[in-house]
């Protein structure tokens, strides 16, 4: 049994409100944030549509949030660029405030389907689950804003320790429309890319060749920055390797616990940071690169030896 469509409907009406007072307060008229909060609401349907089927077709790590909230912010800035003209303060911001919407129903969609699969499999009943990531979103989004307070107060998102390469390409996109610069050429160029690797990857795939060319991955590869590419493609290769032999879900649940980790200890560093206003409150020791090579290495071999355990 699932949970009631007429409160899915209901809510959604209540929940446009407070959207809708935002997209006021940005832009002072009426009539453009009502026709945004239905831009949002159109696109947050379709897109999370999209995002939950791939999820729950793959999984999580297949959801194409960065894709559909960039399609999102380059409608809007048109849409906007139409009705408020070039060189609008407003326009960009309005933009990404409805890409971050869309971004968010995305994600949550993507990790609600994921949870329902997993759900009708053990047998659970789908309207129970419903409720709780109802709570759950809601409990996410009260300590959300807190979190990200802290993060951009201990490292600055958008700077060298804190890149956001993302969030940083859906500015250059909102931006760049209003400004009148953004180069048309080389989104052009993108699209033409991109349609090509589909092919190819089709063709493959009728070869029933083992080379595939999944575009997700290669324009992942593309426009991440080495640093964050290169332990991805290291990753990609143990687990290659990995696969010859007897490989199973303990690498994989591994690596998962140490992002999850990883994540939760930035935040744990950067309270003091948040309380303090001291940025250079943890103690340093210079001339120990090579430590971090040899651990860099022993976590690859750990990564290794864990997938193939019995």
């Amino acid at each position: 049994k699932d949970f009631s469509i007429k409160f899915v409907v209901i809510g959604l009406l209540i929940l446009l409100l407070p959207i809708f007072f935002l997209y006021l307060e940005v832009i002072d008229n009426v009539v453009i944030s009502i026709l945004l909060s239905i831009v949002m609401l159109i696109f947050g349907f379709l897109f999370s549509s999209v995002a939950s089927y791939m999820a729950g077709i793959v999984g999580s790590s297949n959801n194409p949030v960065s894709g559909v909230t960039i399609a999102t912010i380059l409608f809007s800035s048109l849409l906007l660029l139409a009705i408020l003209g070039t060189g609008s303060t407003a326009g960009a911001a309005s933009a990404i405030i409805i890409g971050a919407v869309v971004c968010c129903a995305a994600a949550i969609g993507g990790d609600n389907l994921q949870d329902l699969k997993t759900g009708h499999i053990v047998g659970a009943t789908p309207w129970k689950q419903q409720v709780m990531q109802i709570i759950g979103t809601l409990s996410a989004a009260a300590v959300l804003g807190l979190v990200l307070d802290i993060l951009h107060t201990a490292y600055e998102i958008g700077s060298v320790d804190f890149p956001a390469p993302q969030a940083t390409l859906m500015k250059s996109v909102a931006d760049g429309v209003f400004a009148g610069n953004l180069p048309w050429e080389m989104v052009q160029i993108g699209a033409l890319i991109g349609i090509s690797i589909i092919i190819l990857d089709s063709i493959q795939e009728k070869r029933k060749s083992t080379f595939r060319l999944p575009v997700l991955a290669i324009a992942v590869g593309i426009y991440l920055p080495i640093e964050l590419s290169t332990p991805i493609f290291l990753g990609g290769m143990i687990a290659h390797y990995a696969s010859r032999k007897k490989s199973n879900e303990k690498g994989l649940l591994f690596a998962s616990g140490l992002i999850t980790g990883e994540a939760l200890m930035g935040i744990f560093v950067a309270l003091p940071i948040f309380i303090t206003g001291n940025k250079y409150w943890w103690p340093t020791m210079h001339g120990n690169q090579l430590l971090g090579v040899l651990l860099f290495i022993l976590i690859g071999f750990t990564f290794y030896k864990t997938a193939q355990e019995k």
